[in-house]
């Protein structure tokens, strides 16, 4: 009797790449209050938890925005803001305090919940909480003094370092000390993004009540870069609505992202805390689930070399066996691999295709064009073709031909036209399978 593979063991396979890729990187997650009160958190926690237990390092800031609001109205005091910081006096810091270690406790006692009925049954979670932070006052701007407001002054990557190596999530608060001995109320998200940068972590990562940037269609951005973040930024900036979680939590870690990014940070990502799983389709999908701020694009068309074998071959595998292409063994594949280029996204290979040229006649073959089943709908295809046309001016290749069983009307989608046998080379016209009848193509370049 043949048993199906069931969803669960399909996401495990498909996972396995991330799990070995994230293994032993450290991330910054930056946690605002507002996705701390939500009800989804429990999950968040549990995620965090499934992180950790997956070898990565995890340092947790933690804002407490809503919270401060909420007990400054029922104590009937009221904090001004300048340049949208607040203003932290003396009354206001006492209860900024109150919230940021109501907090702290409250999270440190989620990440050590083990009961047998959880999905963190069995799991002993550190949760290490100090002086990693050192404060200074912002001082006066403007003629406004900012009180007990600050910005961080200094970091203890070292102990940071010593800390996650242990095996300890390390939580940071929106309270820090100063080398006086006075207390400042800081920004989490300034706290969240020089701890990434100075801890040269693999990841910065944000929670806001959407989906990552949302487009004018409702569909989150997969991917900016810095300058077309800082787009979006100007234009949240001029949005009346300040009192949005999604203008406010997205336009404060877009802003921390793209100063991460422009410092080393490679990516950065935003999520839903609305959503349960986001974190984790995030990290360890192949499409994620959110927005990605990054220097350079997730997605390269680049040529391949010997480390990439394993990569091409799982891409290329199920083609074969479907009949679509010609069967490779891995040894041939090793002494052809100077001949393949590859989309890679993330680390995988998601793309390939091979170019092999017949100098005299000047003409190139474009042979085992594989495009991963969830690509299939975007240009990935076109990506590889314009490569290949690029390689073949370079050698001075006037014409590339392809032979294809199911393809075919792809190919002349592209302006390739129908040929027969006799144009093939003459070394490729010897290695012709009549039996499989390929249709033999051609385009001009």
């Amino acid at each position: 009797m043949k048993i199906r593979s069931t969803a669960l063991v399909k996401g495990f396979r498909q996972s396995t790449p991330y799990v070995n890729a994230h293994r032993g990187k450290t991330m910054v997650l930056m946690l605002g209050g507002e996705a701390i009160a939500d009800k989804n958190f429990g999950n968040i926690i549990n995620d965090i938890a499934l992180m950790h237990s997956l070898g990565i390092k995890i340092v947790l800031v933690y804002g407490v925005r809503p919270q401060i609001n909420q007990l400054l109205e029922k104590q009937n005091l009221t904090t001004p803001y300048h340049k949208n910081i607040r203003i932290t006096d003396e009354a206001a810091l006492s209860v900024v305090m109150q919230a940021a270690g109501q907090l702290q406790l409250a999270i440190t006692a989620r990440l050590s919940m083990s009961l047998s009925n959880t999905p963190m049954a069995g799991t002993q979670l550190n949760v290490v909480s100090g002086n990693f932070v050192i404060a200074q006052p912002l001082g006066v701007d403007d003629g406004v003094d900012y009180c007990h407001s600050g910005r961080t002054r200094r970091i203890d990557v070292d102990a940071i370092h010593r800390t996650l190596n242990q095996g300890s999530i390390v939580l940071l608060g929106p309270i820090a000390s100063s080398v006086t001995g006075e207390c400042f109320n800081l920004l989490s998200e300034e706290v969240a993004t020089q701890v990434a940068i100075k801890l040269k972590a693999d990841k910065l990562i944000g929670f806001c009540s959407e989906q990552g940037v949302i487009n004018d269609e409702g569909n989150a951005i997969a991917e900016l870069f810095p300058t077309e973040a800082e787009q979006v930024i100007s234009t949240l900036t001029e949005i009346n609505d300040s009192d949005s979680d999604y203008h406010s939590g997205t336009l404060r870690f877009l802003k921390g992202s793209v100063t991460a990014c422009r410092a080393g940070v490679p990516r950065s990502h935003l999520i839903s805390y609305k959503m349960d799983g986001a974190l984790i389709q995030e990290l360890f999908s192949l499409d994620g689930i959110g927005t990605q701020v990054v220097m350079a694009s997730a997605e390269q068309v680049r040529q391949a070399n010997i480390d990439d074998i394993g990569g091409i071959l799982d891409l290329i595998r199920p083609l074969e066996e479907q009949g679509v292409l010609v069967r490779r063994s891995r040894e041939q594949l090793e002494q052809e691999i100077g001949k393949f280029t590859i989309i890679e996204k993330d680390g995988l290979i998601i793309g390939c295709a091979a170019l092999y040229p017949y100098v005299e006649e000047r003409k190139a073959e474009m042979a085992c064009v594989a495009i991963h089943p969830d690509y299939r709908d975007g240009n990935r295809g076109q990506m590889l073709l314009n490569y290949m046309k690029h390689r073949t001016k370079l050698d001075n290749i006037s014409q590339i031909f392809v032979l294809t069983t199911r393809s075919l009307h792809w190919f002349r989608e592209q302006g390739f036209y129908e040929v027969s046998v006799d144009y093939l080379p003459g070394a490729k016209q010897g290695l012709y399978n009549f039996q499989r009848k390929s249709k033999i193509l051609a385009l001009d370049v």
